[in-house]
């Protein structure tokens, strides 16, 4: 659904496609992603920085932030928690994941060494206010870990965790100094030049960015390899590529797929992707799924990519949760229910039984305040409308834990639209208990 150094709302709308009230068209794409904090990485420029000059310095996530202050300080007696340290040496005002990378010279000599320095962090919201005290304050001595490859570093995902399996994968670093955008690169086999900065010879996909997630807009199935390098201002590497990423889909073996847009992709609270499983409500399901979804879908672009993107994984059963993008963005439900028709007559030609999922509510105010995006005005009675629909057929209602409430509240869903992990946790609990009950009885047909 959080990136080191990084501009939020710039990030975000970077990742975007714009609103537009036209059903062939995208809305707004949201990527989760945010843009590289200029402040911290100018300071380092032209810094000269060498493999063995960084850093890593790492703390515990706060699920509820949508980032981190970070700074280092020299011991000045008491510490006050709600205000800043008055010998600060190192300060970022914006860290959007538990953790980041810190070159030497940004850093008094030896800093690692030096007992007297110490780090703290605090958590902030969507307006960069603090919602939290600094925690409290740590040596800095044995808290940095020595990084002896300059790279950019490809954040842990387990594919084997709950829900991770993406069909449209989200590639998750964390920045460099020294960089002022990333090159990501696919490859279909393990990359030959290893320590080097120039393209692989098994090159499929590459992508340049500003930020430090990178959705890749085609489906991955079978193995492949991921990696990210580093560029300055005119596209020069800055640095080598990180280790190469090892990934596999299988289309053999899964039984349920989830087939929907963001909100099924994963991600929420603004800073957080796919890659950040709290955040996805698969991750708390008592069952195994592969996730077929594609941010920033439309029903009609569901309908599309039915037959290349579900088809080949041969399930028993899909869950689809579709048509929000659509009706925020002025579509008739009508039209909606139609495409959701058609991907019913599409699921039970191919042998497969289709559960749709209601449609949570939105938040038009918060959407316009994250995203500087519109809403459709009626929005409320089309979604009545579609669910009202969805309700006559096979289904599981996942707007149930939201009944009566006529927005999204921000505490569920900061930015409106995708829920938070407290929503996607609601939303498994409905489904696990369903399918607890027994799949014959998710609905009526």
């Amino acid at each position: 659904m959080k990136r080191t150094g990084i501009c939020l709302i710039a990030g975000l709308l970077l990742a975007a496609l714009p609103l537009v009230m036209n059903a062939e068209k995208v809305p707004f794409y949201y990527g989760h992603s945010r843009e590289l904090h200029a402040s911290v990485y100018h300071q380092e420029e032209d810094s000269g920085i060498k493999e063995g000059d960084m850093y890593f310095l790492s703390w515990d996530e706060n699920v509820d932030a949508v980032g981190y202050e970070l700074e280092i300080a020299e011991e000045e007696g008491a510490w006050d928690e709600e205000q800043p340290s008055g010998k600060v040496v190192y300060h970022v005002p914006k860290v959007y994941v538990p953790g980041i990378m810190i070159s030497s010279s940004a850093l008094p000599l030896k800093a690692e060494t030096k007992d007297h320095l110490y780090w703290r962090v605090r958590p902030f919201d969507l307006d960069g206010k603090p919602t939290g005290p600094f925690s409290a304050p740590r040596r800095l001595e044995g808290s940095l870990v020595p990084i002896h490859r300059y790279a950019p570093l490809p954040r842990p995902y387990d594919e084997g965790e709950k829900g991770a399996a993406l069909l449209y994968p989200v590639y998750s670093y964390i920045g460099i100094p020294g960089a002022d955008s990333y090159e990501v690169e696919v490859t279909s086999r393990y990359p030959e030049n290893e320590d080097g900065y120039a393209p692989s010879r098994y090159r499929v996909y590459a992508g340049v960015t500003t930020l430090t997630d990178l959705y890749d807009p085609a489906p991955r199935k079978g193995t492949y390899y991921w990696r990210v390098r580093g560029l300055d201002r005119e596209g020069h590497p800055v640095g080598i590529w990180s280790l190469p990423q090892k990934r596999t889909l299988d289309v053999h073996g899964w039984t349920v797929g989830v087939f929907g847009d963001s909100i099924s992709h994963g991600g929420g609270h603004l800073s957080f992707s796919p890659a950040d499983r709290a955040y996805s409500y698969e991750s708390y399901l008592s069952f195994p799924v592969v996730n077929l979804s594609q941010s920033g879908d439309t029903s009609a672009m569901m309908v599309e990519r039915f037959e290349k993107d579900v088809v080949p994984f041969h399930l028993r059963t899909v869950l689809i949760m579709g048509g929000t993008n659509s009706l925020r963005a002025g579509v008739p439900a009508e039209e909606v229910i139609h495409d959701l028709e058609t991907l019913e007559m599409m699921s039970y030609a191919h042998g497969i039984t289709p559960v749709f999922l209601t449609l949570p509510p939105i938040n038009p105010a918060s959407i316009a305040r994250a995203f500087q995006e519109p809403t459709a005005e009626g929005w409320q009675a089309s979604f009545r409308r579609v669910n009202d629909f969805i309700r006559t057929r096979k289904h599981i209602d996942t707007a149930a834990p939201f009944e009566g409430m006529e927005v999204m509240p921000p505490s569920l869903a900061l930015d409106g639209l995708h829920g938070d992990w407290r929503a996607k946790q609601d939303m498994a609990a409905v489904i696990n208990e369903a399918w607890r009950s027994g799949r014959p009885a998710l609905g009526t047909s």
